[in-house]
């Protein structure tokens, strides 16, 4: 059988948990057989070097968003993909205002990642409307738009008027071959020894979304009352104000900002416990990859997707976000009464790369290939 091409749009802008997941997406395609063509807006970041035979790569030779709809027009106008997949609201945008430039009749999808209602929470009003008018108002050329987690599908729904059955939901392509290998490459750091206290996890930027302050405080509260210790993994411009909160509640020495890492996985699996501390989410990755890795984890029950990955905490502890207190004695009692390994892992098998790549596939309406990778 003979597939068609499968057309994927996005912007690279580094090293981001998107740009991921959108290339687990095009090497599962291509491992099916699929030709893809990988159009870039830009093209920053080490994620690139990695791509399967059967990737065409396409840079259209420009660095913002806006300055895309031309380059992309002339490409869907000599090329008529049947289907375009646009990772990001404003790419998405971009997509359907080309489309009509081009002429063509490419169905195009729409991949969204955030709870965008959420995220512009305190945001001042011009801000809002500003964000949300323009996808309210382009959406609806759009064939099918695909949300993360069911959270993100209700949060676009209430913002574009789309009717529900237009927002379709399919899982991150998390767990690959690559990643569960990568989780069982050695360590040396000397808090991850045998024997040591047990190690709490965060990773993220170190941003306002990912909310460290209330993590490092909990922390300390668990600190009081077991020996653990904190690392907590990413770049961001919230280092100093984090490291001098760890001092002012005097755990400066059980707390560890190493930076960004190039393998987190590793870090997961041998952590005692992995902790999400976030004030918004699409479908944290994160925590995913941790419950893939069997590491025990507690989260806040922030929008969106916790709840759902967790399964209404089933598979480990939903806090109110910005609660330290309740974070801190869902960290005591995780680590003193952790789940299986095998349970946690059990738990997030709806997001294996195979699965997620059939969901697309579903929604996009094309044929489901007889070669699924291994994950």
């Amino acid at each position: 059988m003979t597939l068609p091409r499968i057309a994927v749009l996005i912007s690279f802008s580094g090293a981001g948990g998107v740009e991921r997941m959108v290339l687990n997406l095009v090497e599962e395609f291509a491992r099916r057989g699929y030709g893809v063509d990988l159009l870039l807006i830009r093209a920053e970041g080490e994620h690139l070097r990695e791509l399967p035979e059967g990737v065409n790569v396409i840079r259209l030779g420009v660095k913002h968003t806006l300055a895309s709809v031309l380059p992309l027009a002339r490409w869907l106008h000599r090329n008529r993909p049947p289907v375009l997949l646009v990772a990001k609201d404003r790419a998405g945008r971009a997509a359907l205002w080309a489309r009509r430039l081009a002429g063509v009749d490419t169905r195009i999808a729409i991949r969204l990642g955030t709870n965008l209602s959420a995220a512009l929470a305190g945001r001042g009003w011009l801000k809002r409307v500003t964000r949300t008018l323009p996808m309210r108002w382009s959406y609806r050329m759009a064939e099918r738009i695909i949300a993360v987690s069911h959270g993100v599908a209700k949060d676009t729904a209430r913002i574009t008027g789309l009717p529900p059955g237009r927002i379709s939901v399919a899982h991150n392509p998390v767990i690959t071959p690559r990643l569960l290998a990568l989780a069982e490459a050695p360590l040396d750091h000397p808090w991850l020894a045998e024997g040591e206290a047990p190690v709490i996890l965060g990773a993220g930027r170190l941003t306002r979304q990912k909310d460290f302050p209330t993590l490092i405080r909990a922390f300390a509260q668990a600190r009081a009352q077991r020996p653990c210790r904190l690392i907590i993994l990413g770049d961001g411009g919230q280092r100093d104000e984090l490291l001098a909160q760890a001092a002012e509640l005097g755990v400066a020495n059980d707390v560890d900002l190493p930076g960004f890492a190039a393998n987190p996985y590793a870090w997961m699996r041998q952590a005692g416990l992995f902790v999400l501390s976030s004030r918004w989410e699409g479908s944290p990755n994160v925590l995913t990859e941790a419950m893939a890795c069997g590491t025990p984890v507690v989260s806040t029950d922030c929008p969106s997707g916790p709840r759902e990955t967790l399964q209404d905490g089933r598979f480990g502890p939903l806090v109110p976000m910005g609660d330290a207190d309740a974070l801190g004695q869902a960290i005591i009692d995780t680590l003193a009464n952790p789940p299986s390994a095998e349970t946690i892992q059990a738990a997030v098998t709806d997001f294996a790369v195979a699965h997620s790549a059939d969901e697309y596939l579903d929604i996009l309406g094309l044929p489901r290939q007889a070669q699924p990778s291994e994950a």
